[in-house]
């Protein structure tokens, strides 16, 4: 299920919102203040090789490299 992340047109709140498959249009609200007045926003990711053999990885994120 994908993860989409809103902003609240009116207090300016971020919220991020699981959406199963096949969900149909329900009522999207702030978290914060209940409004109606979202706007679906980009997500930023990050996207890998898969070569764990490549320079500069680190699975932890604690290496000294």
């Amino acid at each position: 299920m994908p993860i989409y992340t809103y902003v609240c047109k009116k207090c300016g709140q971020k919220f991020d919102l699981l959406v199963g498959i096949g969900a149909g249009k329900e009522e999207i609200k702030c978290k914060k203040c209940g409004s109606k007045n979202v706007q679906k926003t980009f997500a930023s990711f990050n996207v890998g090789t898969g070569n764990s053999s490549s320079p500069g990885f680190c699975p932890t994120g604690t290496c000294n490299l």
